[in-house]
């Protein structure tokens, strides 16, 4: 599988996220550390991680700045059938990272970690954020059927060959998630979810703004309740919407 983190001025606190990361990965996998300049706080230790350990790769991304960009680029850069999306804050628990892989491999198409289901939790976070996602979650699953109650978390696994046939179109913020499993669902290609408990971040900053990229999560809302689609008709839905021209796959450029 391909682990993809898009990483913005971590600094430091990447270090703890990566050790506790390759621990607890044991499937074959390739790991992109996905940064959007040279100057990134994170590289000289993203550097240091690749050094020790072959599966890491650091790759700048050339998509243009911010996380669905960067997501954009490593998905289309990964190398394998299965590709899994977390974050860089440790908020995410990396032991689930090879369960949420093996459904993919069973044929699923989106496996994500639920916030929501029974056995799921959220610890911190920003109160309205927690209400939103819980409730923009539930709501789907309840009426159009998506398969997993936390549409909008950013942890998921997907099948590598699906993501790229459907295409993403995000290019605001962290809201693939919720694009990806709202296309599925159009398409009636299964979803499945796992439990996960979510820990707010203990080091670093938060970069998400809720005001910022809401518009987009509620775009994709709004899809996840249209009428079933074929994937020639979500392909040619998409191509009639774009607004960027396309952008061939990615040549990886290391860290120097």
């Amino acid at each position: 599988m391909s682990v993809v983190i898009p990483v913005y001025n971590e600094g430091a606190a990447i270090m703890p996220c990566m050790e506790r990361l390759l621990r607890d990965v044991l499937l074959p996998s390739e790991i992109l550390l996905v940064h959007d300049t040279p100057d990134d706080s994170t590289v000289p230790y993203a550097e240091k991680i690749a050094v020790g350990d072959s599966r890491v790769r650091a790759v700048l991304n050339t998509y243009g700045r911010g996380p669905a960009n960067a997501i954009r680029f490593g998905i289309d850069a990964a190398q394998a059938p299965v590709t899994v999306v977390t974050m860089a804050d440790g908020c995410d628990d990396p032991r689930q990272i090879d369960e949420l892989a093996r459904l993919v491999e069973r044929g699923v198409v989106v496996a994500a970690a639920s916030r929501y289901m029974p056995g799921g939790q959220q610890v911190g976070g920003p109160r309205l954020k927690r209400v939103m996602s819980r409730w923009a979650g539930r709501s789907l699953y309840l009426f159009t059927r998506v398969g997993t109650r936390d549409a909008t978390n950013s942890f998921k696994a997907y099948d590598t060959e699906f993501v790229r046939s459907v295409g993403i179109e995000s290019r605001a913020g962290f809201e693939i998630g919720l694009e990806l499993t709202a296309k599925a669902s159009r398409i009636r290609r299964p979803v499945a979810e796992i439990p996960t408990i979510w820990l707010d971040r203990q080091l670093g900053e938060s970069h998400f703004d809720l005001g910022r990229f809401l518009p987009s999560y509620l775009r994709w809302y709004r899809f996840a309740y249209g009428r079933r689609l074929t994937m020639e008709q979500l392909v040619g839905r998409r191509q009639r919407h774009e607004t960027t021209p396309s952008i061939d796959t990615p040549t990886l450029e290391p860290i120097r």
